[in-house]
């Protein structure tokens, strides 16, 4: 429900935006103040985020201390708003924005969830000017750039990365059963046999919310269509009844034959929870997951728990990455770059992202702040094709997500291949 109430205040959102174009006063400048607009007075600056758990909270707080320590004379707002894992936020959001109420900045997923909801409704102010003034177009990657832009317009600053297709696995069960780690789909079978056969469960998984098999069922497209075939399946150039996109609901079938039986009833850290015990041996999850391994059960990275690319996508990196923009109608433009430019500097990421547990967006950031996960990141960060993840809005817009998220849960439960694409297909008009 917190999901569909969402969707129809961006629908709201659209359609003002459409109904508005015409009467918009086309004298008014950039930035221009004057108009009856909401928007945080010149002075202060409004951060709006999700962020307020562990680790991401620190960084938020480390980020906004580096920025009043650089101006001492702009207040900070830190309006983070909590609860489902940023559905409330982004509930809130949607609220001020139809009512011409923005926050000066607030965090958004690079890719369509920022595209084709406050791009698509003229609600963003585009920053070449910032990137240009600040030298960031070789610091960050091409790919990212692209992500976070619009008919040659870029739209948001990104500050992060987390990877989502990797697999962490316990490395005491693998090694008791002789387990190499896999690179093929072969490989993994056959590890995944071997250890059900040794009472093990392969692959933890926990999708009381539907994002995670998404994101497991997004990874298999991936490493079955290569990076520039899984672009152009959510563009919209190659159909969902392909038969590679068949295959790959396949192979996804054939998967979950060996994820843990109460998955439905479990999130993704009670099934992270599982790999940690030794009851299954590995998960494919965002590399949030490790933090949650190191910090939240004191659990060793490279003793503990290793990690590895998901089977046949080795040489591709799916990104979910944090954002933050200038959104039309502020008043205090100026703060807001200002704020902007600390978050996109090499010192501002460098201040956020080792406590949040992710990696610096740009590819010139101090490695030695990082863990030995972090700087093996980084290195793919550099050296791999970037990809948008779908299950977290990066790679299509939010009704195709929805859609596509309800014919995965049909899927676990019934494995339809066919129902699957024709699904996916008919859902395709959305994208």
């Amino acid at each position: 429900m917190k999901k569909l109430f969402y969707l129809l205040f961006v629908a709201l959102v659209l359609l003002l935006a459409a109904c508005n174009s015409d009467s918009d006063t086309s004298g008014e400048a950039e930035g221009d103040s004057s108009g009856d607009g909401g928007g945080e007075s010149a002075g202060k600056v409004e951060i709006f985020s999700w962020w307020t758990g562990a680790g991401e909270e620190d960084g938020l707080l480390a980020l906004i201390d580096l920025f009043e320590e650089k101006h001492p004379d702009i207040e900070v707002e830190n309006a983070a708003v909590a609860g489902g894992a940023g559905t409330n936020a982004k509930a809130v959001l949607a609220t001020r924005m139809q009512g011409n109420d923005p926050p000066s900045t607030f965090q958004v997923h690079g890719g369509e969830e920022l595209n084709k909801s406050w791009v698509a409704a003229d609600k963003m102010e585009p920053l070449n000017d910032l990137y240009e003034e600040n030298e960031w177009m070789d610091k960050f990657p091409e790919e990212l750039i692209d992500l976070v832009s619009q008919d040659d317009n870029i739209y948001s600053v990104p500050v992060n990365i987390h990877r989502g297709n990797v697999f962490f696995y316990n490395m005491a069960v693998f090694e008791e059963h002789g387990i190499e780690v896999p690179t093929n789909f072969d490989e993994f079978f056959e590890a995944a046999d071997a250890l059900q056969e040794a009472g093990v469960v392969p692959v933890a998984l926990g999708d009381k919310e539907s994002w995670t098999a998404t994101q497991v069922f997004e990874n298999i497209l991936l490493g079955v269509l290569g990076p520039d075939d899984y672009k152009k399946l959510f563009a919209g150039e190659i159909g969902f009844d392909d038969e590679r996109v068949v295959e790959a609901a396949e192979i996804f079938g054939k998967m979950l034959d060996y994820v843990n039986e109460d998955h439905a009833s479990r999130n993704w850290q009670d099934s992270a929870q599982l790999v940690a015990n030794g009851e299954a041996a590995m998960i494919n999850m965002g590399d949030w997951a490790k933090g949650y391994f190191a910090n939240d059960l004191d659990l060793k990275t490279n003793e503990d728990f290793g990690y590895f690319p998901f089977p046949a996508t080795d040489d591709s990196f799916t990104i979910i990455t944090d954002t933050f923009g200038l959104p039309k109608g502020v008043e205090n433009t100026d703060e807001v770059k200002e704020f902007l430019t600390v978050l996109g500097s090499v010192e501002g990421q460098d201040a956020f992202n080792p406590l949040k547990g992710s990696i610096p967006a740009r590819v010139d950031a101090d490695p030695s702040k990082y863990d030995e996960y972090g700087t093996d990141a980084m290195e793919d960060f550099k050296n791999s094709r970037l990809v948008p993840s779908l299950a977290h809005g990066s790679a299509a817009s939010e009704g195709f997500l929805t859609k596509a998220n309800q014919a995965v849960n049909i899927f676990v439960t019934q494995r339809d291949v066919d129902n699957l694409i024709q699904a996916l297909t008919n859902a395709a008009g959305e994208m």
